[in-house]
Parts: C-alpha cells; structure tokens; sequence
C-alpha cells in the first residue's frame, strides 16, 4: 500500500533523505526511528505530498504522490509533529471544520465527530478552546482530525508525545485495533513503543536507511540478547561467579544490583545462545537458594545508539541485505 523507491530530499547542500527504498503492507504497523536531525519527519512529509522529493518515487494506494495528490491525501490522515491546530476553535468546531473538508455534513459528520472523540478520550472537552487545553489533550485532538475519515494509510509524527503513561496505553491499544485493516507508519523517540505496537522497524540516520526488521530481531543485535538474570541468596559471591563462567555459551558474568544477603548477576551469552536451562540446571546442582531468574529480550536503547553511532552494523542492514515488506531477508 505504500512504495518507496530511491527516495532523497535535498536542501540546498544538505541532504537529509539519501536513497531509501521500502514497502509497507496492510496490516502492518511500521516504527519509524532515528536521532534528531535523521530525516524521519522529511520522509513522513514525503509521503503525505507535504514536501515534494528531490529524486524517486512514493506510491500510496497505487497511485503517485506527485501525479496524483488528492487522490493519496483522501487515503492518509496525518498527525504532523507538535499537533499544529487552530487555538481559537474548540475540538469540536475544529473537528467539525476537518469533517467539511472530508466531504462530510450534517448529520453524518456529527457522528464521525462523536465516534472519533470516544476513541481518543476527548469527549470531555470538546467545548473548550485548544489554547486552554494540555499538551495531551492537544496531542488527542490532532489523532482524532487523523483518523475521523477511516483513512486506510496512518502516518503518525510522535502520536504519544506530551501524554501521561495511561493515554500512552490508551492511544496504543488504539493504534493496535486500528491495524488490523490499515498501514500505520509512526516515527517516535519512545523504543518501548516500537516493541508495544510495531510489528517491523526501519532505523535511519544522517538520511540513510540503516536497518529493516521486525522489532524481536533488532533486540536480537543486543548483547542483552537471552542474557539471564540471576539473584541468589545465601551464597558466595565469588565461588558462585566463577561456577557460572564456567558454563558453556557464558561470554561474561556482571554483577547485578542485589538485595541486602544476596547475590545478582548478569549473565551475557555468546551470539545470543539460550543460555537459561543451564543455569536453572547449574543453579539446582549446586544447591543454591535462587530468589529470581529471567531472561532478557535484548535492550532496543543499546541497539538503536550502537546503530546509529556505526558501532553496530546489523545482520540485515537494509544497505547490504534488502528486505521484503515483512522484513524478512530477500
């Protein structure tokens, strides 16, 4: 449902989209990351026909930004960065004002209205002038003018920027219902979001496309990845330690952050073996009280600052290894 091909954007000297290319299907819910300055919001802009491409190609529904553009933006709803919105309205008079431009009167919008106000929690404050609102509230306000027309593609600039963490849950689980039968591309400064709601995430930085995947395999770069954590209580610290280096697939054991009579260690696995089962069988043998294990998925904040820093050059960095839509290796 939306193609890019070779896409750049130039100002002046300064490129900040270099040469990407990516597919996104229905159904799937694309997290969009990269530092400030990466060129995420000039690509969402791109899609949308708010800036137009130096060089390349956007498709939204089969048709092309640039040839056919109300045909695409009758397909997008968009919720730009910082929720630009009109101070002097009321959500309602704004709403009702975007239902207008919709192609929607009477009746028929009042109900888009109300329909959409419930979904994003703003029913009590539809009478109030924006200016008087919270960021939170605004944020909401600007969701709800996105999706009042059921658009089939959603391109969402920080959709839970400003919001307190039970509006996060709430706009979320939205976001996740809304999926089912849409393309949903979001760019956000919130990891924890890409593994809540996204089920593929494309890293860019200084304009290039750097990583295409599904969020398990970018927690998969990880050293974290299946690290084990181990509390135990009782026992010798260093004789422990060292029983535990000891064990196959063990690449280095860290210290924890333990309780008053315990002992915690971080065991980093090597090239993310599953290193669990033998340290629940070592943990047994020896006889030793355990008061906690687990494992960890990966910690996404070490992969996205190893990636974009260039320290970490990932298994399938969409440079070297193109990805289909579902990010799986071509």
């Amino acid at each position: 449902m939306i193609e890019i091909k070779s896409l750049s954007k130039q100002f002046g000297e300064f490129i900040a989209v270099d040469n990407i290319s990516f597919d996104v299907g229905q159904g799937e819910v694309l997290g969009f990351l990269g530092p400030n300055g990466a060129g995420k919001s000039t690509t969402m802009k791109m899609i949308t026909g708010f800036l137009s491409p130096t060089s390349g190609s956007v498709r939204v529904c089969d048709h092309d930004v640039a040839k056919d553009p109300m045909a695409v933006k009758s397909r997008i709803g968009y919720l730009p960065e910082g929720a630009p919105l009109y101070p002097d309205m009321t959500p309602a008079s704004f709403l009702k004002f975007i239902a207008e431009i919709r192609g929607f009167t009477g009746a028929e919008a009042q109900a888009k209205i109300l329909s959409v106000a419930q979904k994003v929690k703003i029913q009590d404050v539809l009478t109030q002038r924006i200016e008087t609102l919270s960021k939170g509230f605004k944020r909401r306000v600007g969701l709800a003018q996105a999706i009042l027309h059921d658009p089939d593609v959603l391109i969402l600039d920080e959709p839970t920027d400003g919001l307190d963490p039970t509006q996060k849950s709430q706009v979320r689980a939205l976001i996740r219902e809304m999926a089912k039968d849409k393309v949903i591309i979001l760019s956000t400064h919130i990891l924890e979001e890409v593994d809540a709601v996204c089920s593929r995430a494309i890293i860019i930085a200084r304009g290039k496309l750097l990583f295409d995947g599904t969020p398990a395999h970018l927690a998969s770069q990880s050293e974290h990845h299946n690290a084990v954590q181990l509390t135990l209580i009782g026992v010798d610290a260093t004789a422990a330690r060292s029983a535990l280096a000891a064990l196959e697939g063990v690449r280095d054991v860290l210290p924890g952050t333990p309780a008053e009579g315990q002992v915690s260690f971080v065991l980093l696995p090597v090239q993310g073996v599953n290193i669990l089962a033998r340290v629940g069988h070592l943990a047994f043998t020896q006889g030793w009280e355990v008061d906690h294990i687990s494992i960890e998925k990966g910690r996404l904040d070490d992969v996205f600052s190893d990636i974009t820093s260039g320290k970490l050059k990932p298994t399938n960095a969409a440079a070297d290894t193109p990805t289909n839509a579902t990010g799986v290796t071509a």
